[in-house]
């Protein structure tokens, strides 16, 4: 394939934000793109081909991948990017919720890379790229729940890359930072809340808030797909923008104590 025909893309969660701006780039990089979304959107101006998925029905994975196929007749790169997030202590989300919470962030992926798998070995190359978060490196108080679905899938993903090379087929993780999209407006709140914590997830809601209004562009990390999708020896990870940069820094070369210090003294803890 040359550069101005990469292959088959298909990206879920692509209706906004980093979904829609790694299917944007990645259109501009060549490929063929095929977005997911849970409402009808058609192909849009830009050449995305938009289809519903509800990554947590196996049938709607199922028929998604079908449609692909039928359309395109192969898949060469997937972008697990669907995902949902959650602000609260652990102990106000019940366990009901927590599975909701997996069910998207983590058995999605699962279901999704399941899908698309007998179709990359039989072409014998492929690349599969699934969306996690510097909190995917690093814990961080009120987002315990959302934290251990990125760790489920950077663990995940190590140990596929594995099982897959032989195959010709790579998985690679992207980690992003604080992105200036709408995640924070449409973030899960805990089902059972306590007035214990009241106070404290108030605070970390504003410095979310903050956070993400001074956060990169979408764009940012859809650059980091570009290149995660197209390096011809691909790393474990690709860390997207400063402020991942940094974590990822902190996190592979500082003391626990320094880290634990420091993460504190970011959420406004007392250290």
């Amino acid at each position: 394939m040359n550069k101005n025909d990469m292959g088959v893309a298909l990206v879920t969660g692509a209706s906004s934000g980093i979904g829609r701006a790694t299917a944007k780039r990645l259109n501009q990089a060549g490929y063929r793109v095929f977005g997911t979304s849970r409402k009808a959107m058609g192909e849009s101006a830009d050449g995305i081909t938009m289809l519903i998925c509800d990554v947590t029905d196996e049938a709607s994975v199922q028929q998604t991948v079908a449609a692909v196929l039928q359309l395109a007749g192969r898949i060469d790169l997937l972008v697990n990017n669907a995902g949902i997030g959650l602000l609260g202590a652990a102990e106000e989300s019940s366990t009901a919720q927590a599975e909701a919470l997996f069910d998207v962030n983590v058995f999605g992926i699962t279901r999704v890379t399941n899908a698309v798998l007998p179709t990359m070995r039989s072409q014998g190359k492929g690349r599969i790229i699934n969306m996690s978060s510097i909190l995917g490196l690093i814990p961080s108080p009120y987002n315990a729940l959302y934290a251990a679905t990125k760790h489920a899938v950077e663990g995940y993903s190590e140990s596929l890359d594995h099982e897959l090379r032989t195959f010709g087929i790579r998985v690679v993780l992207v980690e992003p930072g604080l992105t200036r999209t709408s995640f924070e407006e449409s973030i899960k709140r805990p089902d059972r809340p306590l007035a214990a914590y009241e106070s404290v997830r108030a605070d970390m809601g504003a410095l979310m808030r903050n956070g993400v209004s001074a956060g990169d562009a979408p764009e940012v990390v859809a650059d980091t797909v570009v290149k995660a999708a197209t390096d011809a020896a691909p790393g474990r990870r690709y860390t997207a923008g400063k402020l991942a940069q940094q974590v990822s820094f902190m996190r592979r070369f500082l003391p626990e104590s320094m880290v634990d210090k420091n993460l504190r003294k970011y959420n406004n803890l007392p250290v």
